[in-house]
């Protein structure tokens, strides 16, 4: 998902190169909604590796 948020930006810096400016805002916002979307995801993947984890316990 952070590879489609970086492409989104990519196109929208060109866009916005060649003058594009409705391209360059629409991709540079979906862009955006991908990114947060992603680190949203990533956080509460985090969370539920530390959860998982923590309930281990070694047995002698």
């Amino acid at each position: 998902m952070l590879g489609w948020a970086v492409t989104f930006f990519i196109i929208a810096i060109i866009a916005a190169i060649f003058g594009f400016g409705g391209i360059a805002a629409g991709a540079a916002s979906i862009a955006k909604i991908l990114f947060f979307v992603f680190l949203v995801l990533f956080v509460l993947s985090l969370i539920a590796g530390l959860v998982r984890r923590g309930n281990t316990s070694i047995k002698i």
